[in-house]
């Protein structure tokens, strides 16, 4: 029995609405598996490979290379078993007539970012997917809800997924009180307070596993487990020239080379990502922030807690993750965890990004144990 599958243009993030087609990774006529990167495509936020989500022969290209679409567009035809040419022509002329940019409904683009007002200060979430015990996604310093543009919807497939922009970060409230991991902690519990959710599945990068480590440390009944990828609060070395010079960065050519350091693939660093992380940094009271954040957090170049220890308890099954090739904390503080240890190879620290897709595999397996 044939199938003849219609691979379109897919949407990254509720923001996007269209991408460039970079370069076409497989020909016509090659044989492809289910997750196979198929082309390189490029939004205005980050470039990424779109994954075959099916097997077959890749029968006809109809992307061409550096070609701009929108979202759900024709970009190839695959071919499980046989068909002719002129099957793939009447499925390639139908797709295109019925076609409509943008046409998808509210609700079929999922749903968009809210703001709460909690503890006098605006903490703004994405909440997504329903059933299971609820995921929350915590981002590292300087990133927002959008770090898990590649992870979140993934999740959400088969339970409550929210993200959150922490304090000082995103669209949430920009002043900080301590600026320790005890204010950003006790701001991600009361958002789990104010949406009714008593215990949660806690995920976070970079800073964010050290918020998580810490959150499970104060209010340790309220977490069912732990995935932490690249986190800080594991070990003493930290990037402190890269901390520095981001929060010291104020225009594309300073910041340039520090967000360089976070991915394995610098073209990954678009100017479209420049100037979205220049915009946030010149809003009113980040600067201030940032600032804070590092002096509490990895004075002189050192992480300042050991959160090893909330581990080392063992009352939180723990999924641990690390790009081998991280320049920001190295991938060594993950040895001798107690944890599920996860090293991938050739990735750097945004690994969440760059290799969505096994990584989204990986939580999706640990979660279903716990």
């Amino acid at each position: 029995m044939s199938q003849i599958h219609t691979l379109t243009m897919p949407k990254w993030g509720l923001s996007m609405t269209e991408g460039k087609v970079n370069a076409w990774l497989k020909e016509e006529g090659a044989s492809i598996a289910k997750g196979d990167d198929v082309l390189d495509v490029e939004t205005d936020k980050i470039s990424s490979s779109v994954e075959a989500p099916f097997s077959g022969v890749l029968r006809r290209i109809v992307a061409q290379e550096d070609e701009t679409l929108p979202v759900g567009a024709l970009l190839a035809v695959v071919v499980e078993g046989e068909a002719t040419d002129a099957e793939i022509d009447a499925v390639v002329q139908r797709f295109q007539a019925e076609f409509v940019p943008g046409g998808e409904d509210e609700e079929a683009s999922g749903p968009a970012p809210q703001k709460v007002e909690l503890d006098g200060r605006t903490i703004r979430f994405l909440d997504r997917g329903e059933g299971g015990t609820p995921l929350l996604l915590v981002h590292g310093f300087g990133g927002d809800l959008n770090n898990w543009l590649f992870n979140h919807e993934a999740l959400a497939a088969g339970r409550r997924v929210i993200a959150l922009d922490l304090p000082g970060h995103g669209e949430s409230g920009k002043t900080l009180a301590s600026g320790d991991l005890d204010e950003l902690s006790r701001a991600a519990l009361a958002l789990l307070d104010h949406l009714d959710i008593q215990r949660a599945h806690l995920a976070g990068h970079s800073m964010g596993g050290a918020v998580s480590l810490n959150l499970a440390r104060l209010a340790p009944e309220r977490v069912l487990s732990l995935t932490l990828i690249c986190s800080a609060g594991l070990g003493a070395e930290i990037n402190g020239d890269y901390l520095n010079g981001f929060v010291e960065a104020s225009n594309r050519n300073a910041l340039k080379p520090q967000l360089v350091q976070l991915f394995s693939d610098p073209a990954l660093v678009t100017r479209q990502m420049l100037e979205d992380m220049l915009k946030y940094k010149r809003l009113e009271g980040v600067e201030a922030a940032l600032r804070q954040l590092v002096e509490r957090l990895s004075a002189d170049g050192r992480q300042q807690i050991d959160l090893r220890g909330v581990l080392e308890q063992g009352r939180h099954p723990a999924l641990v993750i690390w790009g081998s090739d991280d320049a920001i904390i190295p991938a060594a503080h993950a040895q001798g965890l107690p944890a599920q240890v996860e090293i991938l190879s050739g990735q750097a620290h945004m690994v969440q990004m760059e290799a969505a897709d096994e990584i989204n595999k990986l939580i999706q397996a640990f979660l279903a144990k716990h």
